[in-house]
């Protein structure tokens, strides 16, 4: 597990709150670097953050709306929080604030304070929590019109993401002179790999990747696509040979019903393409085929993906290895997603790079709370939250 004790040193920062406790976030982001001049600031960063987090647990999508909602919601914030503000801030502050800010040093420092929360918590198998890594990129579709290059490219963030406790423990901005490759090559060190199965998309499958990692000490799981040909063509053949000898082959099959649709999921395993894929590839323990089948009001549609893995047979049985697979998918459904349709992320219209990327950053707070609570519905709580923010309040205020 990564040594994020680091990160959070105490620090002496301004006696804002000298009548009560102070909160944990709030005393986390104490410790950030402001980007802001001294001179004329009248609101401190620590202040902003926690309103700016307090406003989108209660379902504020924009900043404008956090604005307008800070204002109305002054009384009650002034009489809860001793910020000390004499009004709140406008619209352009909140902005000001977050624009000055590093994403990915603001994201690493708040992860760490999650991390610590749940390795807190009572009940919790704490090592097999942070053993899975997902790695999968994602675009803010305000910041440009063309997805990929033209003039106005749109920003892209690679997430590192724990797929048990739902925490993202990087942010990677990627520039427009490079891709989610050259982002994550510096990262996959011993400090984030030793111990870990890192899974990953076809965006990341290079011949360097399984080596990178198991050389950091962890073990990797990658699906390959036609971006890959030559590999993907050989396990193509080799999968659908109906005359391959199969002795050596292991198999898992799965089937769930519910929600008006039948899926199954089906994934043979062999280790009999790893001299072959040595060359390229380095040690890989095992090659698969994943076949998922659902059928939704009497249409059916089947799907089929490739990949390999550096986990052995002997340690990662099929049932095992779709398991991770299926997990790895929460990067998408349990963040991505989430941050588009219920914190209203790709819906947002700030066309500034810096500030949209905070903005992102602090969703993804918000859904750690949620994952740190245990909440199985967020837009329940976000719903209940919009009606009864001081509810909220306690999220921020509470130690575990």
């Amino acid at each position: 597990m990564m040594d994020y004790t680091a990160l959070l040193k105490e620090s002496q920062t301004e006696g804002v709150f000298s009548s009560r406790q102070v909160p944990s976030l709030y005393l986390v982001c104490q410790q950030l670097t402001d980007g802001r001049k001294a001179r004329g600031k009248r609101y401190d960063l620590a202040g902003i953050l926690l309103v700016l987090v307090w406003a989108k647990l209660a379902g504020m999508s924009s900043i404008l709306a956090v604005s307008e909602w800070a204002k109305d919601q002054e009384a009650a914030i002034c009489s809860s929080v001793g910020l000390g503000w004499k009004h709140m801030p406008c619209a352009n502050t909140y902005s000001y604030a977050l624009e000055r800010l590093d994403s990915q040093q603001v994201n690493a420092h708040l992860a760490a304070w999650f991390v610590r929360q749940m390795a807190q918590r009572p009940g919790e198998e704490r090592d097999d929590r942070h053993a899975h890594l997902a790695i999968d990129g994602k675009t803010l579709k305000s910041t440009g019109e063309q997805a990929y290059g033209g003039e106005h490219p749109q920003q892209h963030l690679l997430h590192i993401y724990e797929a048990e406790t739902g925490v993202v423990l990087q942010q990677i901005p990627i520039g427009t002179k490079t891709n989610e490759v050259g982002a994550l090559k510096p990262f996959l060190t011993e400090v984030l790999c030793k111990g870990r199965v890192i899974t990953a998309d076809a965006a990341q499958s290079y011949h360097e990747f399984p080596r990178l990692i198991k050389r950091a000490g962890g073990e990797v799981i990658l699906i390959i696509k036609d971006n890959t040909p030559n590999a993907f063509a050989d396990l193509e053949l080799f999968f659908e040979d109906p005359y391959a000898d199969r002795r050596t082959w292991q198999s898992f099959s799965q089937l769930e019903k519910g929600h008006g649709r039948l899926e199954r999921r089906s994934i043979l395993t062999s280790p009999d393409l790893n001299g072959l894929f040595f060359p390229d590839w380095g040690e890989i323990g095992q090659v698969f085929r994943l076949q998922r089948e659902r059928t939704i009001k009497g249409k059916h549609c089947c799907e089929v993906w490739y990949g390999l893995t550096t986990l052995s047979p002997r340690h990662c049985l099929p049932e095992r290895l779709l398991r991770y697979i299926r997990a790895h998918w929460r990067v998408e459904n349990h963040l991505h997603w989430r941050r588009d349709a219920l914190l209203g992320e790709d819906r947002c219209r700030v066309r500034c790079v810096p500030v949209m990327e905070m903005l992102a950053v602090l969703n993804t707070v918000v859904l750690s709370f949620m994952q740190l609570h245990r909440v199985s519905t967020v837009a329940k709580q976000l719903r209940r939250f919009s009606f009864h923010p001081e509810e909220a309040l306690s999220w921020l205020f509470q130690d575990f």
